[in-house]
């Protein structure tokens, strides 16, 4: 039962910053001016599972353009970027800038403030983002409880992988077994994954799984927790007092 599962809150979860990632420093890429329009509306926050809109460019450079609307997460906090195209052109880099976000296309690309362009993500390395990056959540609030006090110091995740490193001179793997257990059974009552606004304003977000856990994040989610599947760890002794957790999926059966 998700009863049996619960964890205490922490103040950090997978996509919060750490020593362990290095943001982006929008070196090499044309900025926009701090002046404009209100900053990009984030659709992927109301509907993760969107590949492809229409709206408007409302500032362009000759190697970026930011848009009124956007289905297409940038990297942060560990998790990477989705991959697709604005206009038909394959965007290089997606970065935060603030509350905006700031696409890199290649040189010449042609786009102007004003033109109206069909943003497409690739599906396939979206829905692999939100599925490690969820399990991510799961293991890390496991880990929390099973061994308190214990710190995050990095954390990455990609469309095949997620990994999360602690500072700990334990062998991890020794909570392998009871974390593994605990996630599956998760994974089985298919909870729903609540994401909302903590603060608007400052476009703070959060994600809830009732009865196990409520934590700040701004990434991309599936709808429950059966989505994510069959969760494997492996362990790897990184030195210098480090141990890093890396997780590995097998899709759910269909039906």
């Amino acid at each position: 039962m998700i009863g049996s599962v619960i964890v205490a809150n922490r103040s950090s979860g997978v996509l919060s910053p750490d020593r362990g990632v290095t943001p982006s420093t929008g070196e090499g890429r044309a900025m926009a001016p701090n002046d404009r329009r209100a900053p990009v509306r984030k659709l992927f926050w109301n509907d993760a599972y969107l590949t492809s809109i229409r709206t408007r460019v409302t500032h362009a450079s000759d190697h970026s353009v930011c848009l009124e609307d956007t289905i297409f997460f940038a990297f942060s906090g560990g998790q990477e970027s989705d991959a697709g195209t604005i206009g038909g052109i394959p965007v290089v880099e997606a970065a935060k800038d603030g509350l905006d976000i700031v696409y890199t296309l290649p040189s010449g690309h042609g786009l102007s403030a004003g033109d109206d362009v069909d943003v497409v993500i690739d599906w396939e390395r979206r829905y692999g983002l939100m599925r490690h990056h969820f399990a991510a959540e799961m293991v890390l609030q496991l880990v929390y409880r099973h061994r308190p006090g214990i710190a995050r110091v990095g954390a990455h995740i990609s469309p095949n992988k997620a990994r999360i490193d602690f500072a700990s001179a334990e062998n991890i793997a020794a909570i392998f077994d009871a974390i593994q257990e605990e996630v599956a059974a998760l994974v089985a009552a298919a909870s729903p994954i609540i994401t909302a606004y903590s603060d608007e304003a400052s476009q703070r977000r959060y994600w809830a799984v009732e009865g196990f856990a409520h934590m700040a994040c701004g990434g991309t989610h599936p709808k429950t927790t059966a989505e994510i599947g069959t969760v494997h760890l492996k362990r790897k002794n990184q030195g210098k007092g480090v141990e890093r957790i890396e997780i590995t999926l097998t899709a759910p059966s269909p039906g």
